[in-house]
């Protein structure tokens, strides 16, 4: 009997736009790992070889202590990691633009149960003394006791923290008795900026966990909790459950990390995207009348332009408002952006400026 199917391809696959790294496809390395990983048994819930092997390749990246816990999605590792350092009557002090408080729809809050204390800060970093703005009444049984201080490395502004700069903040969190969380939804990106390893701003800085963010990067799906410091956390396993974040079938999301980490597929991918967004952000910069807001160190680019030049140009290319009112949009590369793509929009961008002259 011969197989069939009703697959279609129902969009332009040479198709790109700016709106997001998440838009981009699998990498074409990452489901060769899955079809790798298909055919047969294998134990459910974690069990199984290919989740095995990723113990060793994460330890391989962030030392002998590290204990990988796959996820489905970032929100998903967030949540699971800060109530896994947390108590109930814990809080979470973070950058008012933080992915955890702007775009997670209050999950950390309403499934984690977390009060975040948020701090306005300069291009998304912390730093030790913005800290202390909420780094206080731990006596004080009418609020919420501070317990962690979650990073993101890269911002959600696209800016990268030095491994000094983190440093200094996981010192002065332990000093004061609370841990330190890493959203790493685009750690390779922070890594291929810094040309450092992965350790190097995680484990030998201090951090004591982190979510390490693979869907940005070219996995079809999937993310994972990574627990540096063993003595910080409590019921991962429990808490994963609990958190509707244990896949069944945990070999095909573990088999994509092997196939990003155990090579440099990780690094090849994140720094192509990071040239892909300087390269954007050295053309717009020549286009009079748009701004460019934050230092570009990753794969994103935050600029300012009239309102109605965005409109116009969004027909062609997908990309976002990020603050609607002062006319301040993101332009996001991924690990398959060309430099093609980036002059075209470029091109496209000084067009429409000139149609307000």
């Amino acid at each position: 009997m011969t197989a069939t199917t009703d697959a279609v391809r129902r969009h332009d696959p040479e198709s790109r736009g700016f709106a997001s790294d998440n838009y981009a496809g699998a990498h074409p390395e990452i489901l060769a790992a899955l079809a790798l990983a298909n055919g047969g048994h294998q134990v459910a819930y974690g069990e199984d070889d290919y989740t095995a092997h990723l113990q060793e390749v994460m330890r391989g990246h962030f030392g002998p202590t590290a204990e990988a816990f796959p996820v489905f999605n970032g929100t998903g590792a967030n949540v699971v990691a800060l109530q896994a350092a947390t108590e109930r009557w814990g809080a979470v002090i973070c950058a008012a633009t933080a992915h955890i408080h702007v775009d997670e729809g209050g999950a950390p809050e309403r499934v984690g149960g977390l009060k975040l204390l948020t701090v306005p800060t300069e291009h998304g970093k912390l730093t030790p003394e913005l800290i202390d703005r909420e780094a206080w009444g731990w006596d004080d049984e009418h609020r919420a006791q501070p317990q962690i201080v979650s990073i993101a490395q890269t911002t959600e502004l696209g800016t990268c923290y030095t491994p000094e700069e983190i440093r200094e903040i996981c010192d002065h969190a332990h000093e004061r008795g609370m841990k330190v969380h890493l959203d790493g939804a685009r750690i390779a990106n922070a890594a291929a900026t810094l040309g450092v390893p992965l350790r190097a701003f995680t484990t030998d800085a201090g951090v004591d966990l982190l979510s390490f963010g693979g869907t940005k990067n070219g996995m079809l799906f999937g993310e994972c909790v990574v627990v540096l410091n063993p003595d910080a956390v409590r019921a991962m396993k429990h808490l994963r459950k609990l958190s509707m974040q244990l896949a069944s079938k945990m070999r095909f999301v573990s088999a994509q990390f092997e196939a990003l980490l155990a090579g440099d597929l990780w690094l090849r991918s994140a720094s192509h995207a990071n040239a892909m967004a300087a390269r954007l952000a050295e053309g717009v910069r020549t286009v009079d009348g748009v701004e460019v807001l934050h230092p570009v160190q990753s794969n994103a680019i935050f600029a300012r332009l009239p309102h109605d030049v965005s409109e116009r140009l969004q027909k062609s290319y997908r990309f976002y408002f990020w603050d609607e009112a002062a006319g301040d949009v993101r332009w996001m590369c991924s690990f398959d952006t060309t430099e093609a793509d980036v002059d075209a929009f470029v091109a496209s961008l000084s067009a429409e400026m000139g149609k307000q002259k």
